[in-house]
């Protein structure tokens, strides 16, 4: 079966799903069907909240298995968010500790993928307290 477009390719309007059939009874319905917001993310977007969801949104996971840090799992579940409709402050906001640690947690994975020396890490980490007290 193949993927269900939702762009004309003639003018790039948006699509409507206008008929549905049933393989099994072979009955059919037509109508003007909205398809759900999740389809209208991107193959890209699709794919990372398979990964998301798969890790039950543990967010250590998803760097794990994407190979990438913290920050990019936080912008790319922004993106998401926002390619589904939301405003990225509808979500809970951060307290400050939250914020420190995710800071952190960047500075730790810059450091193990070897984008920072570990001067430049306690460098980072120090100016990060500094700035929050």
């Amino acid at each position: 079966m193949r993927p269900i477009i939702l762009k004309c390719p003639s003018c790039d309007g948006n699509l409507t799903i206008a008929r549905l059939d049933c393989p099994d009874c072979k009955i059919s319905i037509e109508g003007e069907f909205t398809p759900p917001a999740l389809l209208k993310l991107t193959g890209a977007q699709l794919d990372f909240v398979e990964v998301f969801i798969k890790n039950r949104g543990v967010i250590r996971e998803v760097e794990r298995e994407l190979g990438v840090s913290y920050p990019t799992v936080r912008a790319r579940l922004d993106d998401v968010i926002a390619a589904l409709g939301y405003s990225a402050r509808s979500a809970p906001e951060a307290s400050a500790s939250d914020d420190r640690g995710s800071r952190r947690r960047a500075v730790l994975a810059d450091l193990k993928d070897g984008k920072l020396t570990p001067d430049q890490a306690l460098a980072a980490l120090n100016e990060s307290s500094k700035r929050d007290v």
